[in-house]
């Protein structure tokens, strides 16, 4: 085996690591929102409700990285879940703001929390040291560019 396999190799285990982790999260969330009737887009459509004060629908989308029309689906399935409404936009008469209900306001709230505690229970199985590391690694990763190095003996690669 060359040195690059064995690289590739390592790569490939470090990637089905990641996301099968990744995998359990999104599991264990979509597991939580069952108790409220709620789907994972609305949840995270809700969570950009709750962190603006009413977006326009084209807003809500691109907060989303989703066509207009499925934000329009999503909203009014908060909407007729009592979850969001719809308001008209002060700055402009002819367009709508979305924003959450105090229900809304409440379960995003709920979700965040119950999130949390899933998390809590993957990560315990962490030392705190280990948790500091991969908190790190992380944010380094999420703070990356997304298209990255395209060298792949890039030092940076191999430096925790």
């Amino acid at each position: 085996m060359t040195r690059q396999q064995g690289t590739d190799n390592r790569d490939d285990t470090l990637v089905e690591a990641f996301w099968s982790v990744a995998r359990q999260l999104r599991r264990a969330a979509a597991d939580s929102l069952a108790q409220w009737d709620i789907s994972p887009s609305q949840a995270r459509a809700l969570r950009v409700l709750a962190y603006h004060d009413g977006v326009r629908l084209s807003e809500l989308a691109e907060h989303l990285h989703i066509a207009a029309r499925s934000a329009t689906e999503v909203v009014d399935g908060l909407e007729a879940k009592g979850f969001a409404r719809r308001r008209p936009d002060p700055r402009d008469r002819r367009a709508t703001l979305v924003e959450p209900t105090r229900r809304g306001a409440d379960l995003n709230a709920a979700i965040r929390t119950a999130r949390g505690t899933q998390a809590e229970r993957l990560f315990d199985h962490l030392s705190a040291t280990d948790r500091a590391h991969l908190s790190r690694i992380l944010r380094k990763l999420a703070a990356a560019p997304s298209d990255g190095p395209k060298d792949p003996n890039n030092a940076s690669r191999h430096n925790p």
